[in-house]
């Protein structure tokens, strides 16, 4: 889940060195914080949050085929 993050964010952003991914696993649950260059975040955010809803949505469903929840966190 972690690369798959990576891999999305990397192709939005400008400065795909400063993308920074991390993985908090719990027993049913994983939290994913995503971290951007500060000029970048309204790209990986998008209009109305849109873009960060699709990532929310796409890690959702391959979460869904591990049978495990994961939370999307976008960090400032």
């Amino acid at each position: 889940m972690k690369d798959l993050i990576k891999y999305i964010a990397k192709a939005l952003v400008d400065h795909p060195e400063q993308v920074e991914v991390s993985e908090i696993e719990g027993e049913q649950t994983s939290v994913i914080e995503l971290k951007v260059a500060k000029e970048d975040l309204g790209k990986v955010i998008g209009k109305q949050g849109r873009t960060a809803r699709a990532m929310r949505t796409i890690l959702s469903a391959a979460s869904t085929k591990i049978r495990k929840r994961s939370v999307l966190e976008i960090l400032e």
